[in-house]
């Protein structure tokens, strides 16, 4: 079969070539980095299957150079950039090795209703 040349359609764009970047590289969004859950690993109970460091979106799960007392690696949360979201719990293969805290959100200061404006304005309708 020959080989033909292609045709561009009118709506084709030249694009200009983007760099590939690793996704472990690329910096993560200041949001992101404020952990907003907690995450413990019962490294006795971790089989080091690695399930929850490949599912973790804001990668803080890692897998430890060191070995437990089963000869694995367990996994370890580093200590920041948890959303609280659970996969990692979920996927776990082994019940009870991953606890999942949602930590709560810093309380708003209370204001008084009298103090704010109110949606309206300030006015009210004459007295009768």
């Amino acid at each position: 079969m020959a080989a033909t040349a292609r045709t561009r359609c009118a709506n084709e764009v030249n694009m200009p070539a983007v760099e590939k970047t690793d996704v472990k590289d690329a910096p993560k969004p200041a949001a992101a980095k404020q952990a907003r859950g907690n995450v413990l690993v019962d490294q006795e109970e971790c089989k080091g299957c690695g399930l929850c460091v490949e599912s973790c979106a804001p990668e803080c799960l890692e897998l430890l150079p060191e070995l437990n007392a089963y000869g694995v690696h367990p996994a370890h949360y580093t200590g920041e950039g948890c959303t609280g979201c659970g996969v990692c719990f979920y996927c776990c293969p082994e019940p009870g090795a991953i606890t999942v805290y949602r930590l709560a959100p810093p309380s708003k200061p209370l204001t008084h209703e009298k103090d704010q404006p109110s949606a309206l304005g300030d006015t009210h309708a004459a007295a009768l």
